[in-house]
């Protein structure tokens, strides 16, 4: 992946959840510039959690387990960006969400895009 395509895919993701900001209950993004870190930090623990523990463990595991790690990776990436507030219910609903959006903008994992570079 260029340059241009990573940062053309951190752009969308963060419109993706400032659109969930604006839908999801106990999901608060502050502004463009706090979604855009979310995004980068969403990235890199999905990157972390799907090296560790494989592809299985990752939303595009499609599985429960995955839509769990999604929602915890959310929720754990509050405590690193600041104005972002997630509740454990918006977790999971922004999991949801951002779930049916990937299926309509589908993106390849974080993961596998670097090791193809």
């Amino acid at each position: 992946m260029n340059i241009i395509g990573t940062v053309v895919r951190f752009v969308v993701a963060a419109l993706v959840l400032m659109v969930v900001d604006w839908i999801v209950p106990g999901f608060s993004v502050g502004g463009f510039w706090s979604a855009l870190l979310l995004a980068i930090v969403i990235a890199v623990l999905g990157w972390i959690v799907e090296g560790l523990f494989g592809k299985k463990v990752t939303p595009f595991g499609r599985g429960i387990v995955g839509f769990l790690a999604s929602a915890a990776v959310i929720w754990l990436a509050q405590f690193i960006v600041g104005n972002v507030e997630v509740s454990w219910l918006g977790a999971i609903l922004a999991a949801l969400v951002i779930g049916i959006i990937d299926l309509f903008i589908p993106i390849s994992s974080p993961y596998e895009a670097g090791k193809k570079s």
